[in-house]
């Protein structure tokens, strides 16, 4: 069975924008789905950076998503899975950005029962995000 996950963080999570985010070159803004110990991240990402004739990069933007499961220790969340399409399905590795093994470790705060922030250990910059919609687990078989 799959497992139960984290009660308070079961729902989508949509990340507010920030004045400091919109000064850098390059930044990324997540919108999280946690169903029981399951995850789907889609990361829309800009750049004020000139890539060229570059197909993968339209109007300084692009995205990508990753699933797969989370754990969770003391006040850090572990995220692991797959690079994946937006309809979920597995991203072959060719084409355009990131594939294969999607990992990353985040601390969780929570400020309100809808408000959360991240801090991604391989980022220096936390972000908060906003409850969208709320899920209820309903854990099924593997």
């Amino acid at each position: 069975m799959q497992g139960s996950g984290q009660a308070y963080l079961q729902g989508e999570w949509l990340q507010d924008t920030s004045a400091l985010q919109k000064r850098l070159v390059t930044y990324s803004l997540y919108n999280l789905k946690f169903t029981c110990d399951s995850f789907f991240v889609g990361m829309q990402s800009y750049t004020s950076v000139n890539h060229g004739d570059d197909s993968c990069v339209v109007n300084g933007r692009w995205a990508e998503y990753a699933k797969g499961v989370y754990e969770q220790k003391n006040d850090t969340i572990h995220l692991k899975g797959l690079f994946s399409n937006a309809n979920g399905s597995y991203k072959v590795p060719n084409g355009c950005f990131r594939s294969g093994v999607y990992e990353e470790f985040f601390k969780v705060s929570k400020l309100t029962d809808s408000t959360l922030r991240f801090s991604p250990t391989s980022s220096v910059i936390p972000f908060n995000t906003h409850l969208v919609k709320r899920y209820t687990c309903n854990p099924k078989p593997l």
